[in-house]
């Protein structure tokens, strides 16, 4: 299990537009339709990491708990499926199910829209504003698999409520830990 950190793209970064195809409903979907009234969570993901398998229920919840409030949430799996097959869009259908997951699960085949987000981890976490400038990036919470912490989405719902709150930018970011994106 490799232990690589979010990038931490500069806050106030713009996110960048993409259209890909969501695995669940097999329809292109880009950004622009996807966006929240109040913000929107980018979160790259994958089925195999165990980081991401350590999280995918709190992810659930806290998706589940913000779209009431103007969130919208949005996961993408970048990994190369020729040597990961098992992140592949059949099986991203399937995991999405599994976890019935509340936002669009999709598939960057080429790799483009990781790099435009300089995504290097699985969970790679991205909060962004209503004007889709970067607010938050980093972790979920303390918690990894192994480490007998509770995963609890503190810092993700910190941010979140921050910025549903107009508190500002929170200002202690720590970088998330995970998998490493598997790269073509």
């Amino acid at each position: 299990m490799a232990n690589t950190p979010s990038n931490m793209l500069p806050l106030g970064s713009r996110a960048a537009d993409f259209e890909l195809i969501d695995t669940v409903s097999d329809k292109k979907i880009s950004l622009t339709a996807l966006k929240g009234n109040k913000g929107t969570v980018v979160l790259f993901i994958c089925n195999h990491c165990p980081f991401v398998i350590h999280v995918n229920k709190e992810l659930v919840k806290i998706a589940n708990e913000y779209k009431t409030k103007g969130i919208s949430f949005i996961a993408i799996s970048s990994n190369d499926v020729e040597n990961y097959p098992q992140d592949g869009p059949e099986l991203m259908k399937e995991n999405a199910k599994i976890f019935n997951y509340p936002f669009p699960y999709l598939y960057d085949e080429t790799q483009e829209v990781a790099k435009a987000y300089d995504a290097a981890c699985t969970p790679d976490t991205y909060l962004f504003d209503e004007h889709l400038n970067l607010v938050y990036r980093g972790q979920i919470d303390d918690s990894r698999p192994g480490n007998g912490l509770p995963v609890s989405g503190a810092d993700l719902r910190n941010a979140l409520d921050h910025l549903l709150t107009n508190r500002g930018i929170v200002r202690n970011q720590k970088p998330s830990m995970g998998c490493n994106i598997k790269w073509k």
